[in-house]
């Protein structure tokens, strides 16, 4: 059984900055791919970015140049350092691991920018 945790999410102003983190655990023997995913209300999910095990990375459009994806020190853990939010980044950001394959996923943790 492989676990997901999310932490950091919260409410923020506009420009502000976040940073999620995600713990995956159980039985995971090795480093894997993992990715931050996000979903608005009433919206599909997306991409926001991935990391490969040798810490390729890979961002979504909306998001290139304002957010960092990076690995922990900790094996398959990894952080989404979020910088000059806008409105339009609240969503419930999801983290994944993928085990040759398999997705995983967290239960998500919700960020909102407001006024």
């Amino acid at each position: 059984q492989v676990q997901l945790v999310e932490s950091g999410g919260g409410l923020v102003q506009p420009g502000g900055s976040l940073r999620l983190s995600c713990v995956a655990s159980g039985s995971i023997f090795g480093i894997y791919p993992m990715g931050w995913y996000r979903q608005a209300q009433g919206k599909q999910r997306e991409l926001v970015a991935s990391i490969t095990s040798d810490r390729r990375t890979n961002y979504g459009d909306s998001v290139t140049g304002r957010f960092t994806i990076s690995r922990g020190n900790v094996k398959n853990t990894v952080y989404l350092q979020m910088n000059s939010l806008k409105p339009e980044d609240t969503a419930v950001y999801y983290c994944n691991v993928d085990l040759i394959g398999r997705l995983y996923w967290g239960q998500g943790t919700q960020v909102t920018v407001s006024s």
